[in-house]
């Protein structure tokens, strides 16, 4: 596991250098290489969480964190295979990284608990779900860099080395909406699987998630009938992402190391 905890690590932070490349000398980055070392770091990742937890979902709250980095970077990945944005795992990649190490070498030992095929197929749609707003949480911030730079005609090489505005902003609200009706389908699913809320301490997660769903169905709305985008998109996609964090890993924070309860 330590094998592939240091692989990971190293490869995650080789992907980004490698993406960071037009930044740091002005020219282009290997595309093919850097898709291989981070398809090899999201594996090696995959592969310490597999045999770390034995094959077994853990969602206390660093194997968690871990979890979601290594998800976030395999959507990454995806999407730089489908609209390259190099900005995207440059900050992805170290993120991932960081919190594998932190996972590894720092949290306490935790085991997972016995879940069953249908709370597996809930935590699975809310990864896929809080994975995909995440990135477009990143998006929305480069989209904001990118907009506060050009009204300066002051453009740092980082923002040159993005996509066109409007194709950053396009590929946000695709993100969105694919994030959006997996986040439709987590809360459809918990209401069928999760049969105690109170119990489960899952009433403020329940009621945060709502919260930004209606945030993202909002803009989204917004979107199609009033054409909102700009300074509105950003500031309500970082807001529904805010609630987002706070649902997953606020109320776990709280229980598990403020108040040592268990989930």
């Amino acid at each position: 596991m330590l094998l592939l905890t240091y692989a990971a690590i190293a490869l995650y932070l080789a992907a980004a250098a490698l993406q960071a490349r037009p930044v740091l000398d002005g020219r282009d980055s290997p595309r093919a290489a850097t898709l291989v070392v981070a398809t090899l770091a999201v594996l090696a990742q995959a592969g310490e969480i597999a045999l770390a937890h034995r094959g077994a979902l853990d969602l206390h709250f660093f194997a968690a964190l871990s979890l979601i980095a290594c998800v976030i970077a395999a959507l990454t990945l995806i999407v730089n295979l489908w609209r390259p944005v190099a900005a995207l795992g440059v900050i992805a990649f170290p993120l991932a990284a960081a919190l594998l190490a932190v996972d590894v070498f720092l949290a306490p030992p935790t085991a997972p608990l016995a879940l069953d095929w249908q709370i597996k197929l809930h935590v699975t749609l809310a990864l896929l779900s809080y994975g995909l707003l995440s990135i477009a949480a990143l998006l929305a911030l480069l989209l904001a860099f990118q907009e506060r730079s050009l009204r300066r005609h002051r453009v740092p090489a980082f923002l040159a080395a993005l996509p066109p505005l409007t194709l950053t902003e396009s590929l946000m609200f695709q993100l969105i909406g694919a994030g959006f009706a997996l986040l439709s389908l987590t809360l459809l699913s918990g209401a069928l699987f999760v049969h105690n809320l109170f119990e489960q301490h899952l009433v403020h997660k329940t009621v945060l998630s709502i919260l930004a769903w209606l945030v993202f169905g909002t803009l989204l709305l917004g979107r199609w009938r009033w054409g909102w985008r700009g300074r509105r998109a950003v500031g309500l996609t970082l807001a529904g992402m805010a609630v987002l964090v706070l649902a997953f890993f606020g109320t776990k924070f709280v229980l598990e190391l403020v108040l040592q309860r268990s989930l």
